[in-house]
């Protein structure tokens, strides 16, 4: 069975959210496991990655997001490998986490009113009040989770490496 780029490109996207699930979870629970982690970290990555190898005519909104989302993980490696998760990079490392995942379910809630039929009627260009709902909602999740790792970090130090 031979997958294209579409299907890569989506499984990569459901592996890291799941595995994103995961770490965010056990960072409000003081740490995460390795092995979730590099799976988090590699799948966001290769997501990202593989979202400017489709076809286009210029930026796109999905490119400005992939940027940010590998910036992000570009300060979450140096942060946890470089750095050592020393000083204030335990939290930069917890709140980088939490923003690699929204961006991820940023693109997922887009994807879904772009696709699923019954969320495309409600916001077919994506301007409309449902969608932006939706993301304000989502923002408002991952903020409040992301002051959550926070003081995580904050109290547990290297539990999180």
């Amino acid at each position: 069975m031979a997958f294209d780029l579409v299907t890569i490109h989506t499984v990569l996207s459901f592996v890291a959210i799941a595995a994103g699930v995961v770490v965010v979870y056990e960072l409000l629970r003081a740490g995460a496991t390795p092995f979730w982690t590099v799976l988090f970290l590699a799948t966001s990555i290769l997501t990202s990655a593989t979202g400017y190898l489709f076809p286009f005519n210029g930026v796109l909104p999905s490119h400005v997001v992939g940027g940010f989302a590998l910036l992000v993980l570009a300060v979450v490696l140096a942060a946890r490998y470089a750095l050592g998760l020393g000083g204030p990079w335990r939290k930069v490392d917890a709140i980088g986490m939490v923003a690699s995942l929204y961006f991820l379910v940023f693109v997922l809630v887009a994807q879904g009113f772009a696709k699923i039929p019954s969320l495309h009627v409600l916001a077919p260009t994506q301007s409309e009040p449902p969608f932006a709902i939706a993301q304000a909602a989502v923002l408002a999740l991952f903020v409040w989770l992301g002051i959550g790792v926070t003081r995580t970090a904050g109290r547990f130090g290297r539990a999180m490496a």
